[in-house]
């Protein structure tokens, strides 16, 4: 098994692609998240739209589900194969994945009134919930995003155990320690949503926070999501590193 990150940058990126995950295992391709990035991330990967088995959805934001249009598009009119991707999240980001992201350039084809199902097979998820694909189970675990007016945004990152590793993707979240501590001492593999701009946006968890972590938790955290410019030294900071374009782990 191996996990490849098409990207690694946020969403303001221009050279970085946005951070999305192709998940391989038994000839099977799993792509976590799909941004707007992703036809180009895909390709420079060497993988296309016809690759992709089965794509999980963290959160509704555009370096997440941007490139669902293009993928499910292209598969029903592009390919002769005319594959119906796996698509897996929780209910309440799924639902609001067509009504609110998708329906507007989908909905409406030439033969039918479509919906998600024309273009993808929904696996609906519940929280806590969890998923099994090719042999792995992946956990769910709720993160905190974006909070405004006193709701918070349905975002998921994936625990998972592969070649006897434990690993904790966040996706996209601010720190929780409270919450996150558990999955931190359990985890051999840590990657980790980490912004880096001087300007906090509040939504992700920032540089500065992260390396006042103990150093048991950051020699096994890897960071990601992290934007353009400057960086500080993440091995200096006591950190795996920052995961580069590209860049392969296999178990």
């Amino acid at each position: 098994m191996k996990i490849i990150f098409i990207g690694s940058g946020s969403a303001f990126t221009t050279d970085n692609y946005h951070s999305n995950i192709l998940i391989v295992s038994n000839n099977k391709n799993l792509l976590v998240d799909c941004g707007s990035d992703a036809r180009f991330a895909l390709k420079d990967a060497g993988y296309s739209y016809e690759d992709i088995d089965s794509i999980y959805i963290s959160h509704l934001h555009a370096d997440h589900v941007g490139g669902l249009e293009w993928l499910g598009l292209a598969n029903k009119f592009a390919s002769l194969k005319h594959k119906r991707p796996l698509i897996i999240g929780h209910r309440n980001i799924l639902n609001d994945l067509w009504n609110h992201c998708l329906s507007g350039g989908m909905e409406t084809i030439a033969s039918e009134l479509a919906t998600l199902e024309t273009f993808f097979v929904p696996q609906y998820l519940d929280y806590p919930g969890d998923f099994l694909w090719e042999g792995i189970n992946f956990q769910l675990v709720k993160t905190r995003h974006v909070k405004n007016n006193n709701r918070l945004m349905d975002s998921y990152g994936l625990f998972f155990t592969t070649g006897g590793r434990k690993i904790f993707l966040t996706t996209d979240t601010t720190l929780v320690m409270d919450e996150f501590l558990p999955y931190y001492k359990q985890s051999d593999l840590i990657f980790h949503d980490c912004e880096t701009q001087n300007l906090r946006s509040n939504v992700h968890s920032h540089y500065d926070d992260l390396v006042a972590l103990p150093q048991s938790i950051k020699n096994k955290m890897w960071l990601y999501h992290y934007n353009p410019g400057h960086l500080p030294n993440a091995e200096e900071g006591g950190f795996l590193g920052y995961v580069q374009r590209g860049q392969v782990f296999k178990f």
